[in-house]
C-alpha cells in the first residue's frame, strides 16, 4: 500500500476510527484529505501533530469506548480553541471502521496497487452509512445513496469535501488516488537500492527494473513494483506520459541504450543518468551520433542529485536524488494541474 493509515487499517482487526481532515481553511498543519487511524492503544499516520492531533485522538478513543452521542464531525479553530499559532480552522470527520468498511478499504488498496483510485462516501451525522465508488461513480462496495454528487461521476483526483444533499444529511466525499509521481528506476545495485529505501515513504510510485532477478532484496517497499526483465526498452516505450526515468545500471552500454530510448520520447517528466560530467560529455557525443538533438540532450540530468551535496556514499546520493525529484515533481504539479489532486472543498 501507499498510505500508512491504510497499511495499519488492513494489518489488524481491532476496532478503529479513521480521522480525515474534511475541510481546511487558512494556515493549518495538514491539507484536506489527510488521515490518521486511531485504535484503543495506537495511532498511525498524522493529521499534523500537536494539540489538534491530541484532541482528535481523545475524541476517537471516546467513540471506541462506546460514547455514541459524540459528533462524528468536529470543527476546530486552531488559535481560539487549541492555542495553536497556525491561525486556521479545520473540520475533522471520524469514521468508525467496521468489517464492511475494512472490506471496502481492502478493495481500495488493491485498486491503488494497480494505479486506480476510489471515492469513499461516509455519512458524518447520526446515521452510519458508507460506500466506495470508482472514478465514474459506480458502486464497488456498499450501496450508492441518492443525492450524492459522485453518482454523476467525478474524477478520483477531485479531492476531499463535505456535502449536504437536500435531505439534510451530511457526507464526507473523499477521493483517494494513487500518487501521480511515477519513477522508473533502472538498476538494482547499491545506489539503486539506497534510492528505493530513501523514497519508500514518499508520495510516489516506483517501478524498479533490472535483468538480474536474484539481485532484488527479499522485502520491497509498498510503493515499489519490481520488473525483472531482459527487455527494459519495452518498459520505457510502454511507460505513460509524465513518467520520470532514472538510469544507473551495471553496464555503460546498457545505460547508453536506455538513455537513447528515453530521449526518443518527448513526454517524460524528468530523466536522470548517474555519472560524472565526463560521462555526460561522452554520452552526449554518442547520442548526437544516434540522432538525438541538443534540445533533447539538455533535458538529461547528469550528474544527478541536488547541487552542493558532494558525498558519493549510496545513502548520500539517495537523499540528494530523492530531494531533487521532490523539487521537480512539486514544481511540475504547480504548473500542471493534471499532475496534482485538485482539492475541491466546501466549508463545513
Amino acid at each position: 500500500m501507499m498510505f500508512a493509515w491504510l497499511d495499519a487499517l488492513l494489518a489488524q482487526a481491532d476496532a478503529a476510527v479513521l480521522i480525515t481532515v474534511a475541510w481546511a481553511e487558512g494556515s493549518v498543519p495538514r491539507e484536506a484529505g489527510a488521515k490518521m487511524l486511531v485504535t484503543r492503544d495506537g495511532a498511525f499516520d498524522t493529521i499534523g501533530g500537536g494539540h489538534l492531533e491530541q484532541e482528535a485522538i481523545i475524541h476517537a478513543r471516546a467513540l471506541l469506548a462506546g460514547e455514541g452521542s459524540l459528533p462524528r464531525l468536529r470543527r476546530f479553530a486552531l488559535g481560539p480553541t487549541l492555542g495553536q499559532c497556525c491561525g486556521g480552522a479545520v473540520s475533522l470527520a471520524f469514521d468508525c471502521i467496521d468489517d464492511a468498511a475494512r472490506a471496502a478499504y481492502r478493495l481500495l488498496a488493491q485498486r491503488l496497487q494497480h494505479g486506480h483510485g476510489g471515492i469513499r462516501a461516509s455519512r458524518v451525522d447520526e446515521t452510519c452509512a458508507s460506500c466506495l465508488l470508482d472514478d465514474a461513480g459506480v458502486p464497488l462496495a456498499g450501496a450508492a445513496f441518492p443525492g450524492l454528487p459522485i453518482q454523476a461521476g467525478i474524477p478520483a483526483n477531485a479531492g476531499t469535501c463535505l456535502h449536504q444533499p437536500a435531505d439534510g444529511s451530511r457526507w464526507l466525499i473523499d477521493a483517494i488516488a494513487p500518487p501521480r509521481a511515477h519513477l522508473m528506476l533502472f538498476g538494482a545495485g547499491h545506489v539503486g537500492a539506497a534510492i528505493v529505501n530513501a523514497m519508500a515513504g514518499l508520495p510516489c510510485r516506483i517501478t524498479w527494473v533490472d535483468e538480474r532477478d536474484d539481485i532484488f532484496p527479499a522485502t520491497i517497499p509498498a510503493n515499489v513494483r519490481v520488473e525483472a526483465t531482459d527487455t527494459p526498452e519495452a518498459l520505457i516505450d510502454a511507460a505513460p506520459p509524465g513518467t520520470s526515468f532514472l538510469v544507473m545500471t551495471h553496464s555503460h552500454p546498457l545505460d547508453q541504450q536506455l538513455s537513447h530510448r528515453i530521449l526518443l520520447r518527448s513526454d517524460f517528466a524528468w530523466f536522470g543518468l548517474i555519472g560524472s560530467r565526463t560521462k555526460r560529455i561522452q554520452f552526449e557525443r554518442r547520442l548526437r551520433e544516434r540522432g538525438i538533438a541538443d534540445a533533447q540532450l539538455a533535458r538529461m540530468t547528469c550528474p544527478i542529485g541536488l547541487p552542493g551535496i558532494a558525498g558519493k556514499q549510496p545513502a548520500v546520493i539517495a537523499v540528494a536524488v530523492a530531494a531533487q525529484l521532490l523539487q521537480t515533481w512539486e514544481r511540475q504539479a504547480s504548473i500542471s494541474p493534471h499532475l496534482s489532486a485538485a482539492q475541491g472543498q466546501q466549508r463545513a
